[in-house]
């Protein structure tokens, strides 16, 4: 959770980018920053693993940095998992050092490219971002086709009960796979799941798709997305995970880079009322 003051990222609040360039600070903090980017999704003890830190400062460090957005957290079964964040340095760069000479900035600038790119030993990519709107409103802007279409470029279409299909469109192209496109979990403005799309090939015809890479994406196994949703005051804490990647995954990097901007727009379409410019 981030310090009260300094949620959302939007402002010119200077505390929201004070905490930050205290968490990356620390070497020790870009240490464990490092070690997520190599492999993401990482438990407290696998953290220290090899570290000369002990348990409680490694714990009191990964605090701090979830503090800052800079990490974020979800729990599988009895174990707490923690995610590099990209969206604390998107903010940054893009809204704070663009004032600025970019090449002041480039240690900077180069960490963002870092957060950004999965690594091919990263089974999952994560992101955590605030938004000023209501769980009502975001679970809708989530589930709708007319929502989806104005922030991500598709629609959606389903009846958001467990099991139901998830018909995916991009205009005229219907990725369309009811016996494995279908929703895994399904919880009201709290938290949803479904699994990825299917490559069809008219899917992989609309996006020039083909040859050894279409057939090296369509060898791995169908990965799933989880949306979690938590009210934070006037805002909402949005989670998403995107998992079940095999390693070495083709399909991961091009998830990840695709994830940041789908997302930025869904706040500021939220936000403000219009999708940020040629995203859509």
């Amino acid at each position: 959770m981030q310090p009260d003051g300094c949620l959302s990222f939007d402002g010119v609040d200077d505390e929201a980018f004070d905490g930050v360039f205290r968490a990356l600070a620390d070497p020790s903090r870009r240490k464990l920053l490092d070690r997520l980017n190599a492999v993401n999704g990482q438990t407290l003890r696998q953290l220290c693993d090899g570290l000369t830190m002990a348990r409680q400062s490694v714990s009191k460090h990964l605090a701090v940095l979830e503090s800052a957005g800079l990490i974020t957290t979800t729990r599988r079964g009895r174990e707490k998992l923690h995610y590099l964040n990209a969206e604390p340095v998107n903010a940054i760069a893009d809204r704070w050092l663009g004032r600025y000479a970019r090449a002041r900035a480039s240690a900077l600038a180069d960490l963002k490219t870092a957060l950004e790119q999965a690594p091919m030993t990263s089974t999952e990519f994560a992101y955590t971002t605030y938004i000023k709107t209501t769980p009502e409103r975001l679970w809708e802007a989530l589930t709708t086709p007319e929502f989806t279409r104005q922030y991500w470029g598709i629609s959606l279409e389903s009846t958001w009960e467990v099991g139901a299909p998830v018909v995916w469109g991009m205009g005229d192209v219907i990725m369309d796979d009811p016996d494995h496109q279908v929703v895994l979990e399904s919880k009201p403005f709290e938290r949803l799941a479904y699994a990825w799309h299917t490559l069809t090939d008219d899917f992989a015809k609309a996006v020039d798709l083909g040859g050894e890479q279409l057939t090296a994406w369509r060898a791995e196994p169908r990965s799933k997305v989880t949306f979690t949703l938590e009210p934070m005051g006037e805002l909402v804490k949005l989670t998403v995970i995107h998992d079940d990647f095999m390693k070495g995954s083709a399909i991961l990097p091009e998830i990840s880079q695709g994830w940041p901007s789908i997302l930025s727009n869904l706040k500021t379409l939220l936000e403000t009322g219009e999708p940020l410019p040629n995203l859509t």
